[in-house]
């Protein structure tokens, strides 16, 4: 196989599967790392795909991430996200059943356990269809009313859906934390977070350090001791003690 085509059989692989590690591709598509690290390279250099470390990432730019704003508008930050999205993902173990809710940080988790064997449980249309297309795992979406600008289901039927069910883990995102606990900004939001919560085990919120210091228009929970808070920066001393009075975990991304 020469460069040229190793390069675009790579990018055929990651336009298919969002995102590839450089094991994975080394794996398949022959070659040494560094070889995979300089086709990464030129793909970055045209615009397809974002490196990070120990892999790559497609570049949004097709129908559906344009539809919803919170993949538009959460640009800002991708690193961060990125590496919260890993250490989350590096919790779940194939078999586990997990809830998922929506927003971008969840996006990113979604997109790195694709390649995992798991039950996905979510209210999120975006996590939805991209399961469907590129991951063997068993995906159970909620009823609800759509919240066309986040790409959502939620409502009553979206919260009798966690009722319903047991999950070894909750993934949410936030729209602020204080000392207080976490906060987002729809009511009907926060409803659904709190069922989540309820059905699962144990919570994660990614938050990226954007969201430090805000309130929005609901209190979705205080912190608790099945929680754990991942984020990119040291929080404040007074989030910081809020957590541990709490028995929650906070946990930094490197």
């Amino acid at each position: 196989m020469t460069s040229r085509q190793r390069t675009d059989t790579i990018a055929r692989f990651i336009r298919e599967h969002n995102y590839a590690d450089l094991r994975t591709l080394a794996a398949r598509f022959g070659g040494s790392l560094s070889t995979v690290r300089r086709a990464l390279d030129q793909l970055e250099a045209s615009g397809l795909v974002r490196r990070h470390h120990g892999g790559a990432s497609l570049v949004e730019t097709d129908a559906v991430a344009q539809e919803y704003d919170f993949l538009t508008r959460n640009q800002r930050h991708p690193d961060e996200k990125f590496a919260i999205a890993s250490l989350i993902a590096d919790q779940v173990q194939p078999g586990m059943t997990v809830i998922l809710d929506g927003g971008s940080t969840t996006y990113a988790v979604a997109r790195l356990l694709a390649g995992k064997r798991l039950q996905v449980i979510t209210n999120s249309l975006p996590i939805a269809s991209l399961f469907s297309e590129v991951s063997s795992a068993e995906t159970l979406v909620t009823g609800g009313s759509i919240y066309n600008r986040l790409g959502v289901l939620l409502g009553p039927m979206c919260e009798a859906s966690f009722d319903q069910v047991h999950a070894d883990l909750a993934v949410l995102g936030g729209a602020g934390i204080t000392e207080n606990g976490i906060w987002n900004h729809n009511a009907l939001m926060v409803a659904a977070q709190r069922k989540m919560i309820g059905a699962a085990e144990r919570t994660v919120f990614a938050l990226d350090n954007s969201k430090f210091g805000r309130k929005a228009l609901s209190l979705t929970t205080p912190f608790a001791a099945q929680f754990t808070i991942v984020t990119d920066t040291r929080p404040t001393p007074a989030v910081a003690r809020a957590i541990n009075a709490a028995g929650a975990r906070l946990t930094l991304a490197g």
